[in-house]
């Protein structure tokens, strides 16, 4: 178990003081909320002109915007995101951002990001 992370029978606690970060590529801090073998959480922090790596994972996402400005490729199709909107990746299906201006995101999975811990 994570030590950082407070795990109960029915709940677990992440203290944002505790909360591990990490940076996975340039421009792009991780960290990593509460989580259990179905949910994950974790927020992202992409630096203005980050370029994220196109890519897919078997895992259902749920993104969340809380600051700035986002360009996002899924399928094909390109749209902008901004504070405040937000949007669903299905597993499985190719997609990639990219930083128009420092951004803040909110990142769910299902089910749980092992390969994040």
């Amino acid at each position: 178990m994570n030590p950082s992370k407070t795990a109960f029978p029915d709940f677990s606690v992440v203290h944002s003081t505790d909360a591990p970060n990490s940076t996975p590529e340039p421009g792009l801090t991780r960290r990593v909320g509460s989580y259990n073998d179905k949910l994950f959480l974790a927020e992202h922090r992409m630096e203005k002109g980050w370029v994220g790596a196109r890519h897919s994972h078997p895992h259902e996402q749920i993104v969340y915007v809380v600051s700035g400005h986002l360009e996002v490729t899924i399928t094909g199709t390109t749209f902008s995101v901004r504070a405040g909107d937000s949007f669903v990746v299905r597993g499985g299906v190719e997609h990639q951002a990219s930083a128009l201006e420092d951004s803040v995101v909110v990142d769910v999975f299902t089910p749980c990001r092992e390969d994040y811990l």
